[in-house]
C-alpha cells in the first residue's frame, strides 16, 4: 500500500498537531498575540534574535489543528535563519497559501504540507496565522493584535 501526498501531507499535520514543537513561552523574548475571532484561533509568537539570526522562536496557543501544526511547523522553518531568509521564506509561504508555486520549494521545507489550503479559503487564515504574527515581531511589533 502507497502513501499518495494528501496522506503524507496529513500525517505531517497531525503530527505538528499532536506534538507540537518549540512550544511553550520563554520570559524576555520578543513576543506578540494574534487572535483570529472569526474562527477562535489565538496564538501567541515568540522570538530571540541575535546578531540578524533568529535563535529561537517560541508559540503558545489554542485553534484548528490547521493553525497549531502550522505554528509549529513556522518554528522549525525559520529558526536559525537570517532576518532576510526568514522574511523571504514567509513571502514564499504566502504564496503558496494562495496557490501560487514560490520560486524556492526547497526552503519551505515541511510547510509545503499547506500547499492544498487555497482550495479551502477559510482555512488561510488558520495556516497564515503564526507566520504573520512572526513576521509582524520581525517588523517590531509586539503585543496583541485581532486579525481579521
Amino acid at each position: 500500500m502507497s502513501l499518495n501526498l494528501n496522506d503524507l501531507y496529513g500525517q505531517v499535520i497531525r503530527d505538528h498537531k499532536k506534538f507540537p514543537r518549540n512550544k511553550g513561552l520563554i520570559d524576555g523574548y520578543k513576543t506578540l498575540r494574534f487572535k483570529n475571532p472569526s474562527c477562535g484561533d489565538d496564538i501567541t509568537v515568540q522570538a530571540q534574535l541575535e546578531d540578524g539570526v533568529i535563535k529561537d522562536i517560541r508559540h503558545e496557543g489554542s485553534g484548528c489543528a490547521i493553525c497549531c501544526s502550522s505554528a509549529s511547523v513556522m518554528s522549525e522553518v525559520l529558526k536559525g535563519k537570517t532576518l532576510e531568509e526568514a522574511k523571504e521564506i514567509i513571502l514564499d509561504f504566502y504564496e503558496l497559501i494562495k496557490g501560487n508555486m514560490p520560486k524556492d520549494e526547497e526552503r519551505l521545507d515541511e510547510a509545503i504540507v499547506y500547499v492544498n489550503i487555497h482550495n479551502y479559503p477559510p482555512r488561510a487564515k488558520c495556516a497564515t496565522l503564526s507566520w504573520r504574527a512572526l513576521d509582524a515581531l520581525l517588523h517590531g511589533e509586539e503585543g496583541e493584535q485581532d486579525e481579521e
